[in-house]
Parts: C-alpha cells; sequence; structure tokens
C-alpha cells in the first residue's frame, strides 16, 4: 500500500522511478546535485530567495496569512519593531476566536483591532465567520509557483502549486519589518501516486495512510513532501486539497504538487486564471526519499486517540476491537497519570460486539470542503442520523462554500437528516465548539486529535476523546446511529455537482486594503491587548533550574500551551501565561515564578535568595562562576517538544514566566524550535539527560561566547541532589540572525537594536 525507500531516488520524466544503484548502471549523468535542481520545489525556492547562496536560504514571501489567535501578537510586534505598512498582502481571517462567547469583549476587541490594523497598514480583514483561514487561502491568494507563509501550521496550499509554510509569529513578524526568512535548503522527498481510490474511500482515508507511516520514523521531518505520478491524474482538486492540508501532521516543512487541467479548472472558477501555471518536476530529478501509495490498495481508516499517527482501518479495528481499543486506552492514559481522570475506550464496545461512537463533527480546512460535504449529504439523503446520543454537525469551511450548498440543496438534506449546519468555525479543530460530553468519543474529519484538542479538562475531572476519520466514513456511522461504519460498508450513489463560486460574498463584506495603507487610522485597542514585557539580554553564563520535567515520548504545543477558551488571552501575554503546561503539570507556573522573583531581586538589589547562594557554593567547587554576570532563569525538559501547531505562544508563555531555555533530546518540529529563539530562549539539545531532574540546577558556562563565537555546543554542570556533574549542551545551526536574537533576548529587542 504505502512503501518507503531506503535511500535516495531519481524520478525519470515524471513517471519511472530509479533507485541510486540503477542510475549508475543506466548510464545517467545528472549527479544528485543537478538532480535537485529539477524538482519543483528547488524552482520555487530559487524564485523567492534573495541572495545567491541556495544552501543558506534567505526567502521572501509573496503574501501572508493569520488568525485572531495570532495575528495581534504579530502586529505588536512588529509594530514595536518599527513597522509602518504591511509590506505585502498580509490575510487576518478570524476563524479561531468568532464565536466571541468567552472572556466579555476581549475576541470582538481583537476583531476590531484587526480591523484598524488592516487600513492603518494595508490589509485583508476577513471577518468573522467568513472563511476559515485555510479556505480563504485556498480561494483567493494560493496560486502556482506562489510562496505563501501563515501563523497557523497547516498553513499548506501545494495541491495550488503552492509552497506554503506554517511558522510561529516571530517569523511573519521578521517578514513584516523587511527581514528574511532564514532556512537551511530542505530535503525534498518524492510522493509518488498511482491508482485510483476504492469506493468510499476519502482524502483523509489518504492522508492518515500517510501519516501513519511517516510519523513516528521521522521519514519526512523537516523536508518538502512533493506529490507526483499518474494517480495525481485520479484525485479531484478539493480532495488533493484534503489531503494536502494534513501533511502538517507528518512533521513536514512543507508540500507541493504537480499542477494539471483540475487545478487550472479551480483557478478559473475562482476568477484567478492567471494564476495558474502547469509545474512538474524536470525530465531527470532527484528526491532523497520517496514515499510510494497505490490508492487502490488504501481503505477507510481511523486514527485513535491522542494522535493522527494511531492509524488503523476501519475493518481491523472492528475485526478486533477488543485489542485495539485496550492498546489505544492505555497509551492515551500514559498522558493522563497522576491527574485523576482516564481515557475510557473499551466502554464503546457495545453488547452486540460493534464499537459505538457518540459525536461526528466535519469542519474546517481538512473537512468542510465543497467536494467532502456533497459525499456527506450524498450519504445522509433522505435517512436520519438517530433520536439518541449521537449527534453530527456540519461547518463549511467558507461562505462560498456555504452558499453554493445551500443553492444545490445539500444543505436542506444534511440538515433534514438530524445534521447541525454551523458557521465557518475552527473550533472544533482546537476545543472551541462541539466539545462533547465526559466520556464521550468523538469522530471528526478535522485536522487533530491531540490530548484535549476536543475541549475536555482532565485537571477538572474531564476527558474525552478523538479519533479522526473521513467525512464519508462519519456519515456512513450518522445513518447507522452511531454504529462504527465504513464509508466502504454502505451503498452510496456519489455525485458531485459543477461548483459556481461567489465572489460576491467576498465583495460585499471583506476589506481588502492592499497597498492602500493609511497612516492617520488610529488602532483600536481593547483593555486586554497588551504589549510584549521586557526581556533580559543573554549573559555570560546562564544557571537554569528545571521546573518542568516531561519523559513521555511527544510533547505536544497544546499540551505547552492548551487550545481552546485560553485562546481568548492570546493578545495578552502575561495573563495568558498563567495557562502554560496548565493541563500537563499544573505547578509548573507557580515553580517558574519562582526563579522569575529570584532573578528580579537579583538584577535590581543585587541580592541572590539563599537556595541559590548555596547551589553557586556547590559550583564554585568544580567551576568558575560569575553571579553578577549571569542570569538566572527556568528551563523545561521534554524528550521531544513542539509536536503541532505553528502558536508561538507555547514558547513565549514560557519566556513570559522567566524561561531562558528549553532542553530536549530533539525538537519535534522546526516551528517550535525557532519560537525558542525568537523570544529569547536558547533551544538545548542533550544526549543523555539521566542527570537531568524536575528541581535540577544546571550551570552553563560562556553560552554567551558560543554563540557570538558561531560555537555549536557549551559546556555545563548539573547540580542534582548535593552532587556536580559535567554535561555538554548543543544548540545546533543558528542563522547569525538567529545568534543575535538570542544574544539580544528576543526578536522585539533585536529589532530595536537594530534601528539604533
Amino acid at each position: 500500500m504505502i512503501q518507503l525507500s531506503k535511500n535516495g531516488v531519481y524520478l525519470l520524466n515524471n513517471r519511472e522511478i530509479v533507485n541510486e544503484e540503477e542510475a549508475g548502471r543506466l548510464g545517467l549523468t545528472e549527479t544528485k546535485e543537478t538532480g535537485r535542481k529539477g524538482t519543483m520545489t528547488y524552482g520555487i525556492i530559487k524564485a523567492h530567495n534573495t541572495v545567491e547562496n541556495m544552501e543558506n536560504l534567505k526567502l521572501k514571501f509573496d503574501s501572508m496569512t493569520s488568525h485572531d489567535i495570532t495575528y495581534v501578537g504579530i502586529i505588536q510586534t512588529a509594530r514595536a519593531s518599527g513597522m509602518k505598512e504591511f509590506p505585502m498582502p498580509y490575510v487576518l481571517t478570524n476563524c479561531h476566536n468568532s464565536l466571541c462567547a468567552v472572556g466579555g469583549t476581549i475576541n470582538e476587541d481583537d476583531h476590531m483591532f484587526a480591523l484598524s490594523a488592516a487600513k492603518k497598514y494595508g490589509g485583508i480583514y476577513v471577518p468573522t465567520n467568513m472563511a476559515v483561514i485555510h479556505s480563504y487561502n485556498r480561494e483567493m491568494m494560493a496560486g502556482c509557483g506562489k510562496m505563501i507563509l501563515g501563523s497557523d501550521s497547516h498553513t499548506r496550499y501545494g495541491a495550488l502549486g503552492t509552497l506554503a509554510v506554517g511558522e510561529g509569529g516571530g517569523e511573519l513578524a521578521k517578514q513584516l519589518v523587511g527581514r528574511t526568512y532564514d532556512i537551511r535548503y530542505p530535503e525534498v522527498v518524492l510522493v509518488y501516486l498511482k491508482g485510483k481510490p476504492g469506493y468510499g474511500v476519502g482524502p483523509q482515508d489518504v492522508a492518515l495512510s500517510i501519516i501513519g507511516k511517516v510519523f513516528k520514523n521521522g521519514y519526512v521531518k523537516n523536508k518538502v513532501m512533493e506529490f507526483v505520478g499518474p494517480g495525481v491524474d485520479h484525485l479531484p482538486l478539493e480532495y488533493r486539497n484534503s489531503i494536502d492540508v494534513m501533511t502538517t501532521e507528518t512533521t513536514c516543512w512543507s508540500s507541493i504538487w504537480t499542477t494539471d487541467t483540475k487545478t487550472r479548472d479551480y483557478l478559473a472558477i475562482h476568477g484567478r486564471l492567471h494564476d495558474y501555471k502547469q509545474m512538474k518536476p524536470d525530465a531527470v530529478a532527484y528526491y532523497d526519499g520517496c514515499i510510494t501509495v497505490d490508492l487502490s490498495l488504501i481503505e477507510c481508516s481511523i486514527a485513535l486517540p491522542m494522535h493522527p499517527s494511531n492509524v488503523f482501518t476501519i475493518r481491523s479495528l472492528k475485526e478486533n476491537p477488543q485489542e485495539i481499543l485496550a492498546l489505544a486506552e492505555m497509551e492515551a492514559n500514559k498522558s493522563f497519570e497522576g491527574q485523576g481522570v482516564k481515557m475510557d475506550l473499551m466502554s464503546k464496545i457495545h453488547k452486540d460486539g460493534e464499537i459505538y461512537v457518540d459525536q461526528g463533527i466535519v469542519a474546517g480546512c481538512s473537512g468542510g470542503t465543497f467536494d467532502n460535504l456533497m459525499a456527506v449529504a450524498d450519504i445522509v439523503r433522505g435517512q436520519s442520523t438517530g433520536n439518541g446520543a449521537f449527534s453530527l454537525s456540519i461547518y463549511p469551511g467558507s461562505m462560498p462554500t456555504y452558499v453554493e450548498l445551500a443553492k444545490n440543496g445539500a444543505l436542506v438534506d444534511m440538515a433534514s437528516a438530524g445534521a447541525i449546519i454551523r458557521e465557518s468555525f475552527c473550533g472544533p479543530c482546537f476545543g472551541a465548539g462541539d466539545t462533547p460530553a465526559h466520556g464521550e468519543l468523538s469522530i471528526r474529519h478535522t485536522t487533530r486529535n491531540f490530548p484535549n484538542r476536543e475541549g475536555s479538562k482532565p485537571g477538572e475531572g474531564q476527558m474525552a476523546g478523538v479519533a479522526l476519520m473521513d467525512a464519508r466514513s462519519i456519515a456512513a456511522t450518522a445513518v447507522n446511529g452511531g454504529k462504527l461504519t465504513a464509508a466502504s460498508e454502505i451503498s452510496t450513489d456519489y455525485h458531485t455537482p459543477i461548483y459556481y463560486f461567489n465572489k460576491g460574498v467576498y465583495e460585499n463584506r471583506v476589506l481588502d486594503a492592499t497597498g492602500k495603507a493609511d497612516s492617520r487610522e488610529i488602532l483600536q485597542f481593547g483593555p486586554n491587548i497588551k504589549d510584549w514585557p521586557e526581556f533580559p539580554e543573554l549573559s555570560k553564563d546562564l544557571l537554569l533550574k528545571v521546573v518542568s520535567f516531561i519523559e513521555d515520548d511527544v510533547t505536544t504545543t497544546d499540551e505547552l500551551i492548551p487550545s481552546g477558551e485560553t485562546s481568548s488571552y492570546r493578545s495578552n501575554p502575561i495573563r495568558l501565561a498563567e495557562f502554560t503546561l496548565s493541563r500537563k503539570d499544573p505547578g509548573y507556573v507557580h515553580r517558574a515564578k519562582e526563579i522569575s522573583a529570584i532573578e528580579q531581586k537579583r538584577k535590581k538589589e543585587s541580592v541572590l535568595s539563599d537556595e541559590v547562594t548555596v547551589v553557586y557554593q556547590s559550583f564554585a567547587e568544580v567551576t568558575e562562576v560569575s553571579p553578577e554576570d549571569t542570569v538566572v532563569g527556568s528551563t523545561i525538559f521534554a524528550v521531544k517538544p513542539g509536536d503541532g501547531s505553528a502558536r508561538e505562544q507555547a514558547a513565549s508563555c514560557q519566556r513570559v514566566l522567566g524561561a531562558s531555555a528549553n532542553i530536549a533530546c530533539e525538537y519535534a518540529t522546526k516551528r517550535y524550535r525557532s519560537n525558542c529563539i525568537n523570544w529569547g530562549m536558547v533551544p538545548f539539545e542533550i544526549g543523555n539527560y539521566s542527570d537531568i531532574s524536575l528541581g535540577a540546577w544546571i550551570l552553563v558556562k560562556d553560552i554567551r561566547e558560543a554563540l557570538e563565537s558561531d560555537g555549536s555546543e557549551v559546556t555545563a554542570y548539573v547540580l542534582k541532589e548535593g552532587q556536580v556533574k559535567p554535561t555538554t549542551l548543543s544548540f545546533g545551526y543558528l542563522t547569525r540572525d538567529e545568534r543575535s536574537i538570542l544574544l539580544d533576548g528576543s526578536l522585539i529587542n533585536y529589532y530595536k537594536n537594530s534601528n539604533k
């Protein structure tokens, strides 16, 4: 079904895959270096690179996009750094905090701030419930050969020929002040599609199958996935979009697809035929790896809690529910040890041996597409979702999609069957809409099923779970009253009518002030919109206390800073910081504040606490220490932090509470590591962490000198249970700008110093 190559491959004429040994026997003259230039990725990156060096890139993007969890912080950062107007089209959508139901006026205050910022700086303001962020960008912004940067991890428009990247807000702020996105040239992995999807198999089934194969082994981590092959021809454009947006869950950096008449037709329907051009690899292209996917062998699938990579075919799950659900339950509960709550999946197996779920959701950038919702309508037409506990909610991705579904009667079909038709809203993707009851299991065609992603609060005794499925199988389950059912098990006459895009929906409501900045416009602030606090610059040495110690295989950004109702406080760094690690390690905030108070007293009064005095005495026995030249900060240790969202707050909240570093065995994504850097936290890596524990003190020697001299590691000393042991901490490759940001203490400090 899905095969991974052990080494790199050549792709010949966009069809034939040749491994390196075969290439030699065939007398292929292209070297790897030459062949790499034949990928679509190379051409797009070269066109956006501002320097000749194609190894160490400095990229500028065609446009950017943010939603209402992230844009206030980005604009505030850029404003503090001297921005006068947006230098490129910048889309500000309102699809995350659009319920305006938590925190009083907070959410709508943020929206009015964005509207005034769009007028003042020249941006595009998409009002609440008009479209989810990625639906709007597909419809209005993406185009062949473009690059788009977004402050949401699912910024993926590869099926439209756009190399799109999801990053933390700091990277967008850099673009707003005229700087570049700096990265080493990424490896590129070929995703070769062949065959045609079987009956009832949808895009989420394909996406989950790929994620299940490549996530845990890191096969595409921080790389570009390049989709080609005869199988692409069999996929409608919206089908490709739904697969493409899920590539984020593989931990790849970005994705790109070959384009064809279906791409052209999509852009033409949306009034943007000028954004089309044919894109395909050169006659000879070299890839650093290859994923071969036989679409005809993909089955209807499900990703059980608590990760999109926890994938099983629905068939195999139903054949062996006791063993599979017991294992999934056990693995899920590892995340909640000591919190007094447990995931209960076994109760979903009823007396008849069937699995019954409690809720179905089809929503957002992955599920709420026109094609997906037409398939749902086809399945539920003339049937009932039942009178029991099971419920079905539908969230179209944009108002133009909503309008077309209304015109052709699909909304009537779904609503008549018992489905609830909701607004264009990302809530079900991050715990701010349709939160299940305690103990329930929700099946969702959304992007993620991380712990608490559905909105439950384990710290308050609440527990629910999410399993990811395709819209078609969710609809099949709905007409069976919640009994888990694959779309391939039922008979449906699918039809997808021609889609007519009503651009007037946007023209009548969206503000597009691109290139029309008005400096006279006054920014509209609400009482919860606060400036960033001051951050100290990096000292000669660094004294760290480990205030959270996490040994889970992976720590998600949702665990580092919860989603859901906390999103309402994203414009207030101080208040938001109170939620840091609140569901994973409730004692973290208190412990971090204790260290912050120690540092404030040292800085203002030149007085060390009794605890730190004793700590220095221990370190002085093995190395020279200089308290007056050493910032005292906190750090967390996590084996592999940062999987998931691009939200910068996962890092900035730690910094607000006085963190000076993160320590990890490795970082799950480039996004999280970049966020740490942009907020002045050194992203240390450690090989053997056996000497580190909660409460351990770590003295990092000559960190400032290492960063100034292009070093990549430092000597450190760990004080644990009265014993001092030496260790080595590395921080790997850093660009010159990243080193400067760490030295200055934050992205904002760096810009302020640069403008002096």
